[in-house]
């Protein structure tokens, strides 16, 4: 049985009811570790759904961040240094990604046991043990003007990737890296690969490739 919840009823929700249902009806979500240094150098992470493909050519990522109404580290440092890295997160730190979304005093990569890695006299830190590995550089952030949320562009300038899921094609096999996804807030998961199916033509049902 379908449950019907009209615009009405949803702001009529308790608050934390609303937010969780909201936050789940885009689906499974990607998971991405935003690495960032301060001015002084000090390192920070932190856990984001919110990141999507922009373009390929030139190669552009895209990162929602709520608004910039009180202090936030990531976005700030971003603005600050123009720099950050996106990670993927693998089953075995999980719980060491969500954790990182603590109010930590010190970097979380010391608070949750992650281990930072410099690359190339890349600025901003990368995960260790992540098997896909983005350096990007700030290219435009705009505020939405319906509810001042923030986006913001990057290049991505440096690629490291786990050889054993990159494909011949340049497509990634997310489920040999082991690739974590979100659903809502706080649910994780690893995907089953279902097939890979041939580019879609009409009248032709999509084959397995």
């Amino acid at each position: 049985m379908m449950r019907h919840i009209v615009h009405e009823q949803l702001m009529n929700e308790d608050s934390f009811f609303r937010r969780n249902l909201v936050n789940c009806l885009s689906g499974y979500k990607s998971l991405n570790l935003i690495g960032t240094r301060n001015e002084h150098g000090k390192a920070n992470l932190a856990p984001f759904s919110q990141v999507f493909h922009i373009g390929a050519a030139p190669p552009l990522v895209g990162i929602l961040f709520r608004p910039h109404t009180v202090k936030r580290d990531t976005l700030e440092n971003i603005l600050q240094s123009k720099y950050f890295t996106l990670n993927h997160v693998t089953p075995e730190m999980y719980r060491q990604a969500h954790w990182t979304a603590a109010n930590w005093e010190e970097s979380e990569f010391e608070g949750t046991g992650l281990t930072e890695e410099f690359k190339v006299d890349f600025f901003a830190p990368f995960v260790k043990g992540s098997p896909v590995q983005l350096g990007c550089s700030l290219v435009e952030t705009q505020t939405l003007q319906i509810n001042q949320t923030v986006l913001l562009i990057g290049s991505i300038d440096q690629i490291f990737v786990e050889e054993k899921g990159l494909r011949a094609d340049g497509s990634l096999d997310l489920n040999i890296l082991e690739t974590v996804t979100v659903s809502g807030l706080d649910e994780y998961h690893v995907g089953e690969k279902l097939g890979r199916l041939a580019f879609p033509k009409p009248g032709i049902e999509p084959a397995e490739i």
